[in-house]
């Protein structure tokens, strides 16, 4: 996942509605958002390769419906080929019964074992972003602040990035609007790139910046595979809708 913008207690009788772009190498195997057979009361897709996923909801909880949605870090020069899977984060915490606080106290103390990440989860009441690349953010691993939209790339929680700037402000005028399903999935359809003075610099070569720069991504290898929605209401059954986004030629 490598763009999420999400409004936490926001509109009235939906705490958590959550916009969404997966990018990825067209060739790493994964499984559409859907019931885990082993797992049923989880929906989500899933990675093959190592059996995690980047973005999933839950039917059932303590405290009712969790979320969980994960982000690489981009930082070239700090990636370690043997870490574990970062896609591992929100498959346990899906999995488990344990509160989404606990479960990241687990998190934060393993933390430096995995490559750069952001983590957001939590359920109706709580919820949370932790990444170990946070350094001194004070809301890193704490409770979010409610009735705000955040933002999330490939970089720090409301890093000015022009797809998260760009995406936040899309998203609360269709929030404001009560806009349908579908004005969302319109919004992570944008491939316009950056302007490179707007570029943030992490490490790879100025073209990639640019080729990574729109809210969906097209390039030979590799780009925006699914586009999903999540709200989780106050009361009734959470909803998650997944599209795959067409790989370019």
């Amino acid at each position: 996942m490598c763009l999420i913008v999400f409004a936490w207690q926001v509109l009235p009788g939906v705490p958590v509605i959550a916009a969404a772009n997966r990018d990825e190498f067209y060739d790493r195997p994964a499984t559409p958002a859907r019931p885990w057979p082993e797992h049923p009361h989880i929906i989500a897709g899933r990675d093959l390769l190592h059996g995690g996923s980047w973005m999933g909801i839950t039917t059932t909880g303590t405290n009712g419906p969790k979320f969980a949605a994960l982000t690489n870090i981009r930082g070239p020069a700090e990636r370690r080929e043997n870490a574990p899977s970062r896609g591992d984060l929100v498959a346990d915490f899906l999995k488990g019964t344990l509160p989404a606080a606990d479960y990241l106290q687990q998190v934060v103390a393993r933390g430096d074992v995995y490559n750069g990440f952001n983590l957001v989860l939590g359920d109706r009441d709580q919820l949370y972003w932790y990444s170990n690349r946070g350094g001194d953010d004070p809301r890193n691993g704490l409770p979010l602040e409610p009735g705000r939209i955040y933002g999330i790339s490939n970089g720090l929680l409301d890093a000015p990035w022009p797809k998260v700037l760009r995406t936040k402000a899309q998203f609360a005028s269709l929030l404001c609007q009560g806009a349908p399903e579908d004005a969302y999935f319109e919004m992570l359809a944008d491939t316009t790139r950056a302007p490179d003075l707007r570029l943030p610099e992490t490490g790879v070569p100025i073209e990639l910046e640019r080729q990574l720069s729109p809210v969906c991504i097209e390039m030979e290898g590799y780009g925006t595979r699914t586009s999903t929605v999540v709200k989780l209401y106050r009361e009734g059954e959470p909803e998650l809708h997944e599209r795959f986004v067409q790989p370019l030629g």
